[in-house]
């Protein structure tokens, strides 16, 4: 008798559950036709019958199935008409939604460019923190400490430590060599790496400066390197970069962490070297400061002097940037000016 309880339950459940939508009728399919259904549970529950009532009760069950087909099958066909009729109301020749690309930044297609230009000749990417220790920041690139660099009005200090030990010192890092020291200390040559971040220094935000900004440092170390070998990677970086027709210049300076040291120009693209308000007439534009590491850099980090010889190099992505899209207010790089992101769609 529990069995029959069971089907007359069934059956009238079968009658009285709702399948007016598509959500309904899945629901009603999971309960009575699935594989883990209720009338899959009778034909369990009819191994326990005597074998004299085991015909009449599988032809209840066999009629309850076939009931829930029935039933199933008649409300897909009517839900069937109903989305025929909602779909006729559409109006298939309105043009779609168009979904808007996003942009990279102009500061990230340029970096990217440096480094695949420079991925091209075997350079890999490093870096670092940009809280960096003084030893990192200053004291191993061969700043003295009473270097101006190391002056409150350039540096965002964090902790002043113990005036000891120059590991205890904090700071925001104001170059990316610091990544190059963590390189030195942490490779044994031939090293040749580039270092790309964000770098900050305590200046006062303005169209041509700001509190922070981007570089790319590079660093080559093996032995018999030279300043001809410098030489020649800035003026491959140049070509690559501005065009073939792009020429260089150095011109003497001074780094602390570099001797000898240069200042490297490129030849004026926009006016193709003749002369122009942007390069001032000159024909050249400056890109990059360069060097031989000096010796007692390398010394610092751990790596024979006598033996081994580099060069470094240091541009800002921002003036790279500004000579390749002649962005002249470095403000606009971070105030997130949709307007000004979506300048640059096509530079993916």
């Amino acid at each position: 008798m529990e069995l029959k309880n069971k089907i007359e339950e069934i059956n009238a459940s079968i009658t009285a559950t709702p399948v007016a939508n598509k959500e309904e009728l899945e629901a009603y399919r999971i309960k009575f036709l699935g594989s883990k259904s209720v009338i899959k549970d009778l034909y369990e529950l009819l191994k326990s019958v005597p074998n004299e009532s085991k015909k009449e009760f599988g032809q209840l069950i066999n009629q309850v199935k076939n009931a829930a087909e029935e039933k199933f099958t008649n409300a897909s066909e009517n839900l069937k008409g109903t989305e025929k009729k909602e779909s006729s109301s559409l109006d298939l020749t309105r043009p779609g939604e168009v979904n808007e690309l996003g942009a990279r930044h102009p500061l990230a297609i340029v970096k990217n460019e440096i480094e695949e230009i420079f991925n091209r000749i075997g350079y890999t990417v490093s870096e670092g923190p940009e809280i960096e220790d003084d030893w990192h920041n200053f004291s191993a690139l061969n700043f003295p400490p009473d270097h101006p660099a190391r002056d409150m009005q350039d540096t965002f200090f964090i902790s002043k430590g113990d005036g000891k030990d120059p590991k205890t010192e904090m700071a925001l890092r104001t170059h990316t060599s610091s990544v190059q020291v963590r390189v030195m200390e942490n490779s044994k040559p031939p090293i040749r790496t580039i270092s790309p971040g964000r770098v900050y220094r305590n200046e006062a935000i303005s169209a041509r400066a700001h509190c922070f900004f981007h570089q790319v440092e590079g660093l080559y170390i093996d032995k018999d390197v030279s300043f001809a070998d410098l030489k020649q990677t800035l003026l491959y970086f140049a070509k690559e970069m501005f065009g073939e027709n792009a020429t260089i210049r150095m011109r003497p300076s001074y780094f602390p962490f570099t001797e000898p040291s240069a200042e490297v120009d490129v030849s004026c693209t926009l006016c193709n070297a003749k002369g122009c308000n942007v390069c001032k007439y000159t024909g050249w534009l400056e890109i990059l400061g360069c060097g031989m590491v000096d010796p007692d850099v390398l010394k610092a980090s751990g790596i024979d002097p006598t033996v081994y010889s580099g060069f470094a190099f240091g541009m800002g992505i921002e003036r790279i940037a500004q000579l390749k899209y002649r962005v002249t207010d470095l403000r606009l790089y971070s105030e997130n000016d949709i307007r000004f992101l979506e300048q640059f769609k096509s530079d993916y």
